[in-house]
């Protein structure tokens, strides 16, 4: 079993910067692969970006590319989302997902984003 926990949403004014924390109960080199997934009232979850644990390759959505960055802290059991230039549309539940080396997954509680002026 993987417990993930996200912190570090909240209200922030368009332009702004958060920056979203994922932390995981256990290794991150026992987890697979770490993706963050986002979802609006009314749609669907989407994949925003995701890192592999084995060589830390990134993937980012197109929504968001340029704009947010995935990183890890391997001392930290710890996977950060970096999001710069914040746009009404980007207001969401941020969710944490894990594929542990087994192939099971886990997902956070997530985290409320909002942007507004």
């Amino acid at each position: 079993q993987v417990q993930l926990v996200e912190s570090g949403g909240g209200l922030v004014q368009p332009g702004g910067s958060l920056r979203l924390s994922c932390v995981a109960s256990t290794s991150i080199f026992n987890i697979r692969l770490v993706s963050w997934y986002r979802q609006a009232p009314g749609k669907e979850r989407e994949l925003v970006a995701g890192i592999r644990s084995v060589d830390g390759i990134t993937n980012i959505s197109d929504a968001v590319k340029g704009r947010f960055a995935i990183s890890r802290d391997n001392a930290k059991n710890t996977v950060y989302l970096q999001m710069n230039s914040l746009k009404a549309e980007d207001t969401a539940i941020y969710f944490c997902k894990a594929i542990d080396r087994w192939g099971s997954g886990y997902w956070g509680q997530g985290t409320q984003v909002t942007v507004s002026s």
